[in-house]
């Protein structure tokens, strides 16, 4: 097969490319909607609010999640806020502004027309989700609050206090829902996805989903396909993300000739709870909103690390982002707090039993404002921190850790969100489109909501156009029985294994190589060794896994080791793209190449372009097709990021 990036974006001003593009984008009529059918898998930001407007559009919904209920979506971990160029504070901000702190934020790596609209369409968001009851939270005069996010030096993140992702995707739900009672979106919970299906001119026609109640493999037909299935952070095993998200989706898809773009874009999160002992199995995140008056530190001296930290004056504190970003202290972006706390760390200054964190301190906060208003701001944020770890922190700091958070890579989509695969779409985190090398805080949610509400629903309709008069193919069709055969021989191969290891020991060590060599910071001795013993790995995991039960039934095992398989090769592209890529950029940092002070150091010259791999085989070191998406700046002007 043959890759051609065609990214479509539209011509003219920038501030004009949306709604001109919107005005010649072809339309179906209400009579003729209800003649298409679309399938959406997942059902989080993205995927329940495209799912929820194409049905109110009238459009045959097919709904597919492997949760047994779409308000499980792990889009309810995003805690801090979602960003709008709404302007409340009267503090400077402004479409433009926002634009332009996201392809900073990003270290110039994205592409302009999708990063553009992203900021234009926050501002449609915010009023459709106060429409369908977000309690979002208020002044005293009531209206909306906003507080700072890292990387920017205006207020502009939206919130409900610390359970914003979680108030978004009730508000997405119960839109949904309402669908469901309509009857135009039909839902098939505990349901996964396994499979891509293509017919003979490589168009996305179906989906493969497996039954996690019954083991049944079933075929499902439709006009387009639209995966809305989260990221891959847990290729790391610990991280942030819920154990159960996965890549598989989005992996079939580019087994199947979808390009993934960029790999390893990674997002290393500065506000985590620590590990606590290497088995354990997942991290917390702690809201970056508490950045906004928590302080960061490390005792100046490895002599002070064990000493309770309110018996170490201030003189002996070193505030490391204060210190070297005055500019923008402890709001810095997350890449930069991530590197910044592992130099801490790195340096013996870790603190807590294992030396592997540093100090959020509200101490000053609380002094400055009381305890109440700090209550109500992140009460719920304090709770979650101390029944984990037992520790108040309205007495003694928070502990964080940098940890791994979201995925900027993904598969690659042209303007209108559609894959190289015709028919295929790919919005929110599943696709690689709009934060370059690094994500700004409280953007995760924007990008989710924009693509679902506002983004799909006139690009898919535009595709589905072409197809008026054209029925779904029948899931009896050559290509469906091709592609639920090859599943089936891949999950009995699976259950044939009978090794001495489980699921959860090859996911543990793959994560293990994953974090050393493509994690915070990554130089070509680690990659290069990371492309040679993830292989082995795999191979080792395909000859010694244990699986128990049986495939037919509720087996997690499972469940479990057909997403590790799918890791354990999307690992070793994340090491492919991450060697090829020799600069350093945003969540990407090669020890090759950075400034005298330590900080990421781009190369414009030879790689300020999209990196979009094609599949060509099962040795992805090797055959993996590398096509490149050329990112021309007219509105902007890349330059080395500052925060000081």
């Amino acid at each position: 097969m043959t890759i051609s990036l065609d990214a479509k974006s539209p011509e003219g001003p920038l501030a004009e490319m949306w709604d001109n593009h919107l005005f010649k984008m072809k339309l179906v009529n209400p009579s003729n909607r209800r003649k298409f059918k679309v399938i959406v898998v997942g059902t989080g930001l993205a995927g329940g609010a495209c799912a929820a407007t194409l049905g109110e559009l009238g459009y045959d919904v097919q709904v597919f999640t492997y949760h047994d209920s779409p308000r499980r979506a792990h889009s309810i971990a995003a805690q801090g806020g979602i960003n709008s160029a709404k302007n409340y504070q009267a503090d400077g901000d402004s479409v433009y502004r926002l634009y332009y702190d996201t392809i900073k934020g990003g270290d110039f790596r994205s592409r302009e027309a999708n990063t553009y609209r992203l900021a234009q369409v926050s501002l449609n968001i915010i009023d459709q989700c106060v429409a369908q009851g977000v309690p979002f939270a208020r002044e005293y005069g009531g209206m909306l609050a906003n507080r700072s996010f890292g990387g920017a030096q205006v207020s502009r993140t939206f919130y409900a206090r610390g359970q914003t992702g979680q108030q978004l995707l009730l508000g997405a739900y119960q839109a949904l829902a309402h669908q469901i009672n309509a009857g135009t979106c039909t839902l098939h919970n505990k349901m996964e996805m396994l499979d891509l299906v293509l017919d003979d001119e490589g168009t996305a026609v179906g989906i493969i989903a497996r039954d996690l109640n019954t083991g049944e493999l079933s075929r499902h037909s439709a006009h387009a396909v639209v995966l809305a299935t989260g990221g891959y952070s847990n290729t790391y095993f610990l991280s942030t993300n819920a154990m159960n998200s996965n890549a598989t989706a989005a992996w079939r898809a580019h087994k199947k000739g979808a390009a993934f773009a960029n790999p390893c874009y990674t997002q290393i999160h500065p506000t985590c709870i620590p590990p606590s002992d290497e088995f354990q199995s997942k991290l917390t995140l702690m809201s970056e909103s508490l950045r906004n008056d928590g302080r960061i530190w490390v005792p100046q001296s490895v002599d002070d690390v064990d000493t309770p930290p309110a018996q170490i004056p201030e003189d002996r504190r070193d505030y490391y982002l204060e210190r070297k970003y005055p500019a923008f202290g402890n709001l810095v972006p997350r890449d930069i707090a991530s590197r910044n706390a592992k130099t801490a760390v790195d340096s013996g200054r870790g603190v807590g039993p294992l030396h592997n964190g540093v100090y959020l301190d509200f101490a000053s906060a609380i002094e400055r404002l009381g305890k109440d208003l700090i209550e109500e701001r992140y009460g719920n944020l304090f709770e979650m921190y101390e029944r984990i770890t037992g520790e108040n922190p309205y007495v003694v700091p928070m502990r964080i850790y940098p940890a791994t958070h979201y995925t900027m890579g993904g598969l690659w989509v042209d303007y209108n969100l559609q894959t190289t695969i015709p028919g295929l779409f790919a919005l929110g985190e599943a696709n690689f489109s709009d934060h370059g090398a690094n994500r700004l805080g409280a953007s995760a949610l924007m990008q989710g909501l924009s693509d679902g509400y506002f983004v799909a629903p006139p690009t898919v309709a535009n595709y589905l156009a072409g197809k008026l008069g054209s029925d779904p193919i029948s899931t009896d069709d050559p290509a469906f029985e091709t592609a639920e055969a090859e599943l089936r021989s891949r999950i009995d191969k699976l259950m044939s294994v009978k090794g001495t290891k489980s699921v959860d020991h090859y996911h543990r060590e793959l994560g293990k190589l994953v974090w050393d060599y493509i994690g915070m910071s990554r130089n070509e001795a680690g990659l290069e060794k990371a492309l040679a013993e993830i292989p082995a790995l795999r191979e080792q995991f395909w000859r010694d896994v244990k699986i128990l039960g049986t495939a037919e039934g509720v087996n997690q095992s499972l469940e479990k080791a057909l997403r590790v398989a799918d890791f354990m090769e999307l690992a070793e592209l994340q090491a492919k793209d991450a060697l090829d890529r020799v600069e350093s950029c945003g969540g990407h940092f090669r020890e090759e190449s950075q400034t005298p002070e330590g900080e990421a150091l781009r190369d414009d010259e030879n790689f300020q372009y999209v990196s979009a791999w094609e599949y060509g085989g099962p040795n992805i070191a090797q055959d993996a097709v590398l096509h490149k998406e050329e990112l021309i700046f007219e509105d902007v002007t890349p330059s080395q990021r500052s925060y000081k």
